[in-house]
């Protein structure tokens, strides 16, 4: 079996060691080099390293001991900073390793200590090292030091390099280099060719579709019924046997390993994926049970143990050919494989991200074997390392070695041996549709030590989260506005607020963003206006509008659960569901109350049938609850109330004292007109915050105003137009009305002594289920590029604020939009909505008298909010679209806490 660490007979080919003399005019040497390695020139002083790497590498990929002794000492001659500077070289080197760079160093290295140094920092970064020798004549290597005017050497030097060189040669390979190219005089040198060459592991140009197998072990007979259920053709020979299998729409099978042991046929199995990998139908990735068989097979001492006996008596009524076929199957077999552009890896045992792609024996170990944590368990097996609850990687790993009951995904992680052999099932992972196909094992086959396990890998939740994944300054990768980027104060805020006041982070899968106002309104005694909103969305080419009712509540985004079990299998929390506030705060204090509210909303989404049409056990709104007074209690006694009281005790009495003192003959006009219109603002400015206030009992006058489907089961809901999304609350807030119609008439029966009919849940809820409590949102469609459609939506808004009501949101029909580039290019973001406040509603803001300093206001400064609103959007989006790709929830709270943490930047909160 071919480890990638170790040279193939092919690349021992190069490794030439030849002692005779180069021929005069030589052919051009091919010199394969891996395309992630480190490549060490060895050669004297003057043997030409420097014009080689330049010639066959690019500037950056070369680190020069020169150059480094030159960054420490100001001139790469000084020999005396020398220790100084290869520490920088091996920082330097290991630091490109680390990114998975092509390293090449270019020092004189015939040391073996040198040498030893570099070949440890490969071995730490699991990339190969390779050596290439420059063996030039030391008379040659002379002449071209003394014709260098900046470096002149003593006359030992090159001699005692030399024999350094000519003593390292043949014991290159065991110092570890990989493959070790000697080009012997300045002929050999001048023909050379480098190539590289693509690491085995590297199949990142197949894109799939796959169809990736679990551990078979031997079940021939499962193997076949699964291949046929996920649509490959099985081809036989004469004999009836299964020796390829083809697929459908152009798929690949990819296998994960342990094709071997325990089972009835493990011949039978070896003859189908040896057909189907040889007929390029499939890739196959070896498992520890191939290894070690391949080893008995290869004669070496094995401790025959674990189902080894069964595949060695089963082989044994096989032909010499067939074993020595399936001998050189396993042994050329590659760890892991990079596949989809390095989206997805594939391996037997699991793989860590620091070792995807690379090539070493540790990797080949831990891509085989997997890591323990040197404990045994009761049944005396070793206790496996939970990799993959610590795994965030990008890449999905998928992966067998370890039976569990059944597949599921961890922190992008899969592990598909579901114990096939020992009764259970033969499991395939669909990619990149990421769905998993079983079929039953037709019996136990071998009776397991341990039973399968419910603490195994992916048999738990195995979703956490831990503070490395929002502490310090993030960039968070979006999809819709690139990265934003999150200051490490921001984190350090936003964190404290989590820690401290969120609910239950498995729940927290969304924050909204905030909003920006309309542009400031030139218009008398308005600061903002619809018709500014309106010319903003023309120039960003948006025609199609929608303006929403903005309620008199707070922003609240609901989770209802169908069931107890729908929230449980996605989030990992039994429960209705919850309420969160903007902050990822608990929105109501009462546990009771919250149920009731959801309980509400669940039979509402049941009966409407918005659970069945969206094929979800669970559903995520943006709303507002009502009143204001609900969340805001505090708020408005400590803040509003007071102002309002004040105001209403000392205006009175100030008037009453103007007009004593004109009576008196003082010339007090201007002055009592003044505080007369300070006294008319106040009490505006009570009643525009007491129409936010209304008393609340149970459910009695809570209001629930949903205006947005965010998210069901697989779906990010929040791109759809905001007219389906309309569609939606509309039936919610209509099997509302329903449901508390008819638990009043069955309270009504019930009251008259007539027998009730079955009432509908909301019977026992705190208000008996008298009053509605989802509420519509008002809507009207607007075609910005129609004067009439513009002129009915500035009068509806009109109507709305005359009557008290907060004003209304203006949002792009389509939800997403971008500006349009020259070219029809997509340009940025266009915003998401822009809040446009009625007059009075502004007095809560701005306070009472406001539109007394107008002008001034009329200046505020928009760009940041409305930066921030963009950032806030895209973060918000990222984190649905992975919430419904399934990813783990470390991955969908980074861009939720980002927007918790963008919050915590300095902007004007009244905007």
């Amino acid at each position: 079996m071919t480890d990638e660490a170790t040279p193939t007979p092919e690349q021992h080919q190069h490794q030439e060691h030849d002692q005779g003399q180069p021929q005069d005019h030589p052919a051009p040497r091919r010199l394969p080099v891996t395309d992630v390695s480190l490549v060490v020139l060895v050669g004297t002083s003057g043997a030409g390293k420097s014009t080689f790497a330049r010639r066959h590498f690019l500037p950056t990929q070369v680190v020069s001991s020169d150059f480094c002794r030159g960054l420490v000492a100001d001139d790469e001659n000084d020999q005396s900073a020398s220790a100084e500077a290869f520490d920088v070289l091996h920082y330097i080197v290991g630091k490109r390793l680390a990114a998975g760079r092509l390293t090449v160093v270019d020092a004189t290295n015939v040391q073996p200590e040198a040498r030893r140094q570099l070949v440890r920092i490969a071995r730490e970064h699991d990339v190969l090292p390779i050596a290439i020798v420059l063996d030039v004549p030391p008379g040659v290597c002379a002449e071209r030091n003394r014709t260098r005017p900046d470096r002149q050497l003593p006359a030992h030097v090159v001699p005692r390099q030399h024999r350094e060189l000519r003593r390292s040669l043949r014991g290159l390979e065991r110092e570890g280099f990989r493959k070790v190219h000697v080009l012997r005089g300045e002929a050999e040198v001048a023909a050379a060719e480098v190539e590289l060459e693509k690491r085995y592991n590297d199949l990142r140009h197949l894109t799939g579709p796959f169809d990736i197998v679990g551990d078979i072990h031997g079940c021939r007979s499962e193997l076949e019924t699964l291949l046929t259920r996920l649509g490959y053709t099985l081809t036989r020979d004469a004999g009836g046997r299964p020796v390829d299998a083809v697929p459908p729409a152009g798929r690949t099978a990819v296998f994960v390993g342990d094709l071997v042991d325990r089972g009835p046929d493990t011949p039978g199995v070896l003859r189908l994926v040896m057909g189907m990998v040889a007929a390029g139908h499939a890739l196959c990735v070896p498992g520890n049970h191939e290894n070690k068989l391949g080893r008995a097979l290869d004669g070496k001492k094995v401790n025959v143990a674990y189902g080894l006996q069964e595949s060695l008596d089963q082989l044994a009524g096989e032909s010499e050919e067939f074993r020595a076929e399936a001998r050189e199957f396993m042994r050329g077999l590659v760890s892991h494989y990079l596949l989809d552009g390095g989206a997805l890896v594939v391996c037997h045992a699991g793989l860590p991200e620091r070792y995807h792609g690379r090539n070493s024996g540790r990797v080949r170990s831990h891509a085989l074997y997997g890591e323990t944590t040197g404990e045994t368990d009761e049944y005396g097996l070793p206790v496996r390392y939970p990799w993959a609850e610590e795994y965030r990687g990008k890449a999905l790993v998928v992966y067998g070695h370890t039976p569990v009951p059944s597949a599921s995904f961890v922190n992008n992680t899969v592990c598909l041996d579901t114990g096939c052999v020992f009764g259970g099932t033969l499991t395939a992972l669909r990619y990149p549709e990421r769905e998993l196909v079983s079929v039953p094992a037709e019996r136990e086959w071998y009776a397991p030590v341990r039973p399968l396990s419910t603490d195994a890998p992916g048999a738990r939740e195995g979703r956490p989260l831990d503070l490395a994944d929002v502490a310090g300054r993030r960039i968070v990768e979006t999809g819709l506005h690139g990265r934003v980027a999150v200051r490490e104060e921001n984190a350090a805020a936003a964190l404290e607020v989590m820690s401290r006041f969120a609910l239950d982070p498995r729940l927290l899968a969304y924050l909204p963003p905030t909003m920006a106002p309309s542009a400031a309104s030139r218009r008398d005694g308005f600061l903002e206006h619809p018709q500014e909103a309106f010319a903003a969305y023309r120039a960003d080419g948006v025609r199609h509008l929608v303006c929403e009712e903005k309620h008199m509540g707070s922003r609240a985004v609901v989770l209802v659960a169908r069931d107890d079990a729908a929230l449980e299998r996605c989030f990992g929390v039994a429960g209705p569901g919850a309420i969160w506030t903007r902050t990822g705060r608990a929105f109501l204090a009462d546990d009771g109350l919250t149920a009731a509210v959801l309980g509400r909303v669940r039979v509402a989404a049941e009966r409407s049938g918005l659970f069945d049409e969206l094929g979800t056990g669970w559903l995520l709104l943006d709303a507002e609850l009502m009143p204001w007074s609900l969340k805001a209690v505090e708020l408005l006694r400590r803040q509003y109330a007071a102002v309002g009281a004040a105001a209403g005790a000392a205006l009175p009495e100030a008037l009453a004292a103007l007009e004593r003192a004109a009576g008196r003959g003082l010339d007090l006009a201007e002055l009592t007109a003044k505080q007369g219109r300070r006294a008319a603002d106040a009490q505006a400015f009570t009643e525009a915050y007491r129409r936010y206030c209304w008393p609340t009992e149970g459910l009695s006058g809570v209001r629930l105003a949903p205006f947005q489907v965010l998210a069901a089961e697989g779906a990010n809901l929040a791109v759809r137009p905001h007219d389906e999304h309309l569609a939606w609350i509309d039936r919610l807030v209509a099997a509302d009305e329903t449901a508390a119609e008819a638990a009043a008439e069955a309270r009504a029966g019930a009251a008259l002594g007539a027998a009730p009919e079955a009432a509908p849940e909301t019977a026992s809820e705190p208000d008996g289920g008298r009053a509605p409590v989802l509420h519509r949102t008002g809507r009207l469609l607007v075609d910005a590029e129609d004067e009439a459609s513009v002129a009915a939506a500035t009068a509806w808004w009109e109507e709305l604020t005359a009557a008290g009501g907060e004003g209304m949101v203006v949002k792009p029909l389509a939800s997403v939009v971008r500006t349009q580039r020259g070219g029809g290019r997509p340009g940025g973001l266009v915003q998401p909505g822009v809040k446009v406040r009625g007059r009075e509603y502004l007095r809560i803001v701005y306070g009472p008298d406001y539109t007394e300093y107008l002008d001034r206001l009329r200046e505020r400064s928009l760009g940041h909010k409305r930066s921030l609103a963009l950032r806030e959007y895209a973060l918000g989006l990222e984190a649905l679209d992975r919430l419904a790709a399934g990813e783990p929830l470390w991955r969908v709270h980074e861009p939720v806490f980002a927007v918790l943490a963008l919050e915590s930047e300095p902007v004007d909160p009244r905007l």
